[in-house]
């Protein structure tokens, strides 16, 4: 047992589950995103949605996507800041199946109109899970640079991707891959000890038969 088991994180609010992880979830899903947040629909889902107000829930998921972490004391004053920052923001109900209790899912439009979907899951202790990216399975912790490519199922594209990090001297940590079918849609997650360079990602993004790459980076701790 380390310190962080008995003290838990450093934050702002009643619950590391209720309002760190929801804090790091928004803040994860505005990374992912890549841009500031013009627009979010925040559907809450299970205990989030039954407890989440006392928590401090809906201001914890603002905060993050205003770019706050889970220490920043202007966590409680999300709303007021999300409104002086032109942010559209709208709470209901997500129609999840056999989520995680503690789970929530972002509708996202950026303000260069980037569109992004997030299912996120608040595990405890402030750790959390990015379930599902676009409607496809993810399911990364973002506590590594992690690399999302959604791709046609189509072989070579694994040995692209992979071949790319090798001369960029990056080291893969884990790699998941998912499809909705086989020949239709996949998607390749990849957890990595360093960072991606811009210009590699921009590259894969202009390669046949890769439909979209998302990055989240760790470097900066404001975004």
């Amino acid at each position: 047992m380390n310190i962080f088991d008995i003290v838990g994180p450093v934050m702002v609010g009643p619950s590391s589950s209720h309002t760190a992880g929801a804090v790091k979830i928004g803040y994860t899903s505005r990374k992912l995103l890549g841009e500031p947040v013009q627009k979010a629909e925040i559907l809450l889902y299970g205990s989030f949605l039954a407890t989440g107000r006392g928590h401090g829930t809906d201001r914890a998921i603002l905060a993050g996507l205003l770019g706050m972490l889970p220490d920043n004391p202007d966590i409680p004053r999300s709303f007021e800041l999300a409104k002086k920052a032109g942010m559209e923001f709208t709470f209901g109900e997500a129609k999840l199946k056999n989520a995680h209790p503690n789970s929530v899912q972002l509708l996202l439009t950026g303000k260069n109109s980037r569109r992004l979907e997030i299912v996120g899951e608040s595990l405890g202790g402030s750790l959390i899970n990015i379930a599902q990216i676009d409607g496809l399975s993810a399911n990364f912790s973002a506590e590594y640079p992690t690399l999302i490519v959604h791709n046609l199922d189509q072989p070579g594209h694994i040995a692209e991707v992979t071949s790319m990090l090798s001369h960029k001297s990056v080291n893969i940590a884990s790699m998941q891959l998912y499809r909705s079918s086989r020949g239709g849609n996949a998607v390749m997650v990849i957890e990595c000890d360093q960072e991606v360079p811009a210009e590699s990602i921009k590259w894969l993004e202009h390669l046949e038969g890769i439909e979209k790459v998302t990055y989240y980076s760790l470097s900066g701790r404001k975004i």
